[in-house]
């Protein structure tokens, strides 16, 4: 499992401000940390998207079929949720094989019958910030397929952690209230 410190900090305030003081409090409580990696090193393959278009998904109200340019010529399909998806904005781009901070691996697939070759990134889901509320919008004037480290601050560090928990689990055991599964 993976849990950033920019996620525990939202969770509990009163941290220490030093990894290595967090990553002992974890080990102290049980959890066997087996790395801890810079964020911008987890986020170097997410690149900046620029959506070309937005329709509406044919099988599905809430979601979104976008063509996403992703700066190497291609244009990709992606399916979203997220509704402040704009054409002609730019967005985080995970394309499919790309693991996020959490450690979830991103993979093609259909939603309700479309492809998607990936996906677009909010704040949260990049260890960015605590939005979930809607995709992560990136300023213009920057290329498509642009390292998403070299558009914005990617402060902060991931801790691996051994074997499986819940979020929740983690929060509870280093002293902060009780939380509902990250994702």
């Amino acid at each position: 499992m993976n849990v950033g410190l920019n996620l525990l900090r939202s969770r509990i305030p009163t941290l220490p401000e030093s990894p290595d003081e967090v990553a002992r409090l974890l080990e102290e409580r049980g959890f066997r940390v087996s790395r801890v990696v810079p964020l911008a090193e987890l986020l170097r393959p997410i690149v900046v998207g620029r959506v070309e278009s937005v329709a509406q998904h044919p099988n599905a109200d809430r979601l979104k079929v976008c063509v996403v340019d992703d700066g190497t010529g291609q244009r990709l399909q992606i399916v979203t949720g997220a509704d402040n998806v704009q054409a002609e904005a730019f967005y985080p781009l995970i394309r499919s094989g790309v693991t996020l901070p959490d450690g979830r691996k991103i993979k093609r697939g259909k939603l309700r019958g479309e492809v998607s070759e990936g996906m677009l990134g909010s704040a949260d889901e990049l260890e960015l910030g605590t939005d979930h509320a809607g995709l992560l919008t990136l300023p213009h004037g920057f290329a498509p397929g642009t390292p998403l480290v070299d558009v914005i601050p990617t402060p902060g560090v991931v801790f691996v952690l051994e074997g499986n928990a819940e979020i929740g689990e983690v929060v509870e055991k280093l002293g902060g209230p009780a939380v509902e599964a990250h994702g």
